[in-house]
């Protein structure tokens, strides 16, 4: 388990998280405390940092230094809405025009 230092406070409960690194790359906060029943394997690598994979069939036990999380969004009491992509927001359904004599 590495130490405290790396603990942030969730914007919209206040608990404490860590950052860590999923498999594909992407950040994904998670409780800062272990849980025997998150599905979640942790483990801080040879750069010091922390990085999780889910416990799955194919990997269902820690291996070496790994402790068991759980993600974060799975156990904040508010969570926030998912932010949507700036395209999505600004983009406009498009309605094509055509010819009324074409229709039948």
């Amino acid at each position: 388990m590495p130490s405290d230092h790396d603990i942030a406070r969730c914007d919209d409960c206040l608990a404490r998280i860590r950052w860590a690194i999923t498999v594909n790359g992407r950040r994904q906060a998670i409780d800062a405390d272990t849980d025997p029943k998150g599905n979640l394997a942790a483990h801080v690598d040879g750069t010091g940092t922390l990085k999780v994979r889910v416990l799955s069939n194919e990997r269902p036990t820690l291996e070496h230094a790994e402790w068991q999380a759980m993600p974060h969004a799975a156990t904040c009491p508010s969570p926030r809405q998912p932010r949507l992509r700036a395209a999505s927001r600004t983009r406009r359904p498009v309605v094509r025009p055509t010819a009324w004599w074409s229709v039948r």
